[in-house]
């Protein structure tokens, strides 16, 4: 593993205030179960589908209809919470959260309150090379996600579209252990990375299918180490909850600004409702949505149609034996295998397709701190410019594993690699061949070389007496050198017969 130091968290203290305040966050994040069918019908769940075309009877609740659990979606939440090291109960029940909206069919979610899924675990955020924060889990429990209601296709009516209904999310609820928005936003961030490895959830933010509900309180100096050593939330300040949040940027800001609204607040005498807000990112402020309700609002009770949830330890374990390597076992051993440094090694493993190319190219090229450059640096930062990701790749595993492996064997330098890649990356085909048919093997005959410098020598003797009097000057002859090969004349050799011949 990688050697870390986990600090504890550093509260983020509002500047502009008449006091010290400290931020303190909980989150909540819905994810949605990557599945084909629903939580509890064979509905598909397909993104993007025409509007209630993927709605069976049990998602529209007819009456006599029942829901039916979906093994593999129950196997995915398990999976997710073996991920983030968390307890397995063998035992669970689903309970009915009462409420009524107009794309919630049944008037109650089928959700898990007092007997959940999955327990306690705990997730390792990375906040730079060598620091990390530990974020306490919960617990998680299985749900399922109501409809969509669309305001914006008629100025007189809403509609609404149950696709999404009975679609199986996992809500992964933290202990309120953030202290700042860019730790918040870095959460949100290792989450979505542990669930695409495991494949448990898409991540797919744009589409909803990942979100996340901010808690945000705020408390003078002391109080949270009080809160810590009695576990009284009454130390931590009255929470507000931004609704919905899918995108990282966005929850940086709305937690910002939350805090300061509540600061205000206080701050003026006044005392802070306990509510739940959405967020403009428009106007950059929150604004109420709603009273927050309590869990006995919703007037759970045990769903009578399901009984309650039983699963076998054998079953646990072989699903835990599947379980892929994930972000910090991986990048802890291209560190140690390929000696990458940390930094580097966290790009490559920020996204597990990334991972898999660059382990692929480091594999056959065999030199991994060489691949890790080409990977990251002029593969990563073209499709970056262009706005692609690994998978649009023009660019083969193969293919800049062979560019790797012809400048590791002088075969060209660096630059000419550079020409090879934009061949490559424009025009397809064979590093290899390439550079065998056009011409550009890179020159390492030192007495060709040593002639070319010679040449240079002869022709520019003033040059030559400043380049004694300042080595530093000695530089223009390599230039020379280089322009006179193309670029091909080996840069190491350049160096040293021009030194050579100038007596540096």
């Amino acid at each position: 593993m990688l050697d870390l130091t986990y600090e504890s968290p550093k509260p983020k203290v509002i500047a502009g205030a008449k006091h010290d305040w400290e931020l303190v966050i909980g989150m909540e994040i819905h994810a949605q179960v990557a599945s084909k069918a629903k939580l509890f019908s064979g509905a598909s769940t397909m993104f993007g589908a025409e509007p209630n075309s993927n709605v069976s009877f049990v998602d529209a609740a007819m009456p006599g209809m029942l829901p039916v659990i979906n093994e593999y979606c129950i196997e995915q939440a398990v999976r997710t919470g073996l991920g983030l090291n968390a307890q397995i109960n063998l035992s669970s029940a689903f309970d009915r959260k009462n409420y009524f909206y107009p794309d919630l069919p049944q008037g109650y979610q089928i959700s898990q309150l007092y007997h959940p899924l999955v327990g306690e675990g705990e997730v390792i955020v990375d906040m730079e090379p060598g620091i990390a924060r530990l974020v306490r889990v919960e617990r998680i429990h299985v749900e399922q996600d109501a409809g969509k209601s669309i305001h914006d296709m008629d100025p007189n009516m809403s509609f609404v579209d149950l696709n999404r209904t009975g679609v199986a999310l996992m809500e992964i609820v933290s202990r309120p252990d953030i202290r700042g928005p860019e730790e918040a936003a870095a959460y949100v961030a290792k989450i979505r990375q542990i669930l695409r490895y495991l494949g448990t959830c898409d991540g797919n933010m744009q589409n909803g299918n990942l979100r996340a509900d901010v808690n945000v309180s705020v408390c003078l100096p002391g109080q949270y180490e009080k809160y810590q050593a009695t576990q009284d939330f009454g130390h931590l300040g009255t929470r507000c909850e931004i609704k919905n949040m899918n995108s990282m940027r966005f929850i940086q800001a709305a937690i910002d600004h939350e805090a300061r609204r509540q600061i205000a607040i206080l701050e003026s005498g006044g005392s802070v409702d306990q509510e739940t807000r959405l967020y403009d990112p428009d106007k950059n402020e929150t604004r109420s949505m709603r009273s927050k309700e309590e869990a006995h609002d919703y007037r759970y009770f045990p769903d009578p149609d399901l009984l309650p949830l039983e699963i076998e330890q054998a079953w646990i374990d072989d699903i835990a034996a599947s379980l892929p390597e994930l972000p910090d076992a991986k990048k802890a051993r291209f560190v140690k295998d390929f000696g990458l440094s940390e930094y580097d090694a966290g790009v490559l493993t920020a996204d597990v397709a990334n991972a898999a190319y660059f382990e692929d190219v480091a594999g056959t090229a065999g030199d991994g701190k060489l691949a890790a450059n080409w990977v990251i640096n002029e593969l990563f930062g073209r499709l970056k410019k262009e706005g692609h990701d690994i998978t649009g790749s023009p660019v083969s595993p193969a293919q800049l594993a062979g560019i790797v492996r012809l400048i590791k064997s002088d075969a060209i330098s660096g630059k000419i690699a550079k020409d090879v890649f934009e061949i490559v990356y424009t025009e397809g085909g064979d590093p290899e061949a390439i550079v065998e048919d056009r011409g550009m093997k890179q020159v390492t005959d030192t007495g060709a070389i040593e002639a070319a410098v010679d040449e240079i020598v002869a022709a520019n003797p003033a040059q030559v007496e400043k380049a004694k009097a300042n080595p530093k000057l000695a530089g223009w002859f390599v230039g020379q050198v280089m322009k006179a090969t193309e670029g091909k004349a080996n840069p190491k050799a350049v160096n040293q017969i021009v030194a050579a011949k100038l007596g540096l």
